[in-house]
């Protein structure tokens, strides 16, 4: 065993010094992905590297309405400005209509949410995701708020 040891040492030491000390390679840049909320319930990620955001309901909304049984998504290539109706959810319990939470175009919709519209409940935020939007004004970010804010605004 230490012979095997001794000869894995002996072949590092015969590869040049430069290739053991270069550092691996990273981009130049970093995508920055912002989670912001509406005090009506909606949630946005927005990826500045792709300009997307990606629309979901939170966790809070979710639980609020009970089992989801149908989920309308907005038409992909409709534009739609901040605050606009852009779908509804409909549970046992409820319906309550989905809103814009940026301008934009609508580039993509889930699916998956209408042969199984309990992804809401099971993960609002991540694979029961609504829309992605192609931000026409990637500042209605700022407008939007925070998650500690959000969490005081309906605490």
């Amino acid at each position: 065993m230490f012979a095997a040891i001794r000869q894995a040492t002996r072949a590092k030491a015969s590869m040049p010094l430069r290739s053991r000390l270069a550092a691996p390679r990273v981009p130049a840049y970093r995508t920055i992905v912002t989670k912001r909320y509406t005090e009506e319930h909606e949630a946005v990620s927005f990826d500045d590297e792709t300009g997307l955001g990606t629309v979901s309901i939170t966790d809070h909304a979710q639980s609020s309405l009970g089992d989801v049984v149908y989920v309308e998504l907005p038409v992909i290539g409709s534009e739609v400005t901040q605050g606009a109706l852009i779908g509804a959810v409909e549970s046992v319990k409820a319906a309550s209509d989905i809103y814009a939470p940026v301008s934009g175009k609508v580039v993509e919709i889930n699916e998956r949410l209408n042969d199984q519209p309990g992804l809401l409940n099971k993960s609002p935020e991540d694979e029961g995701w609504l829309c992605k939007i192609e931000l026409s004004a990637p500042g209605e970010m700022s407008d939007l708020l925070d998650l500690e804010a959000y969490k005081n605004s309906y605490s």
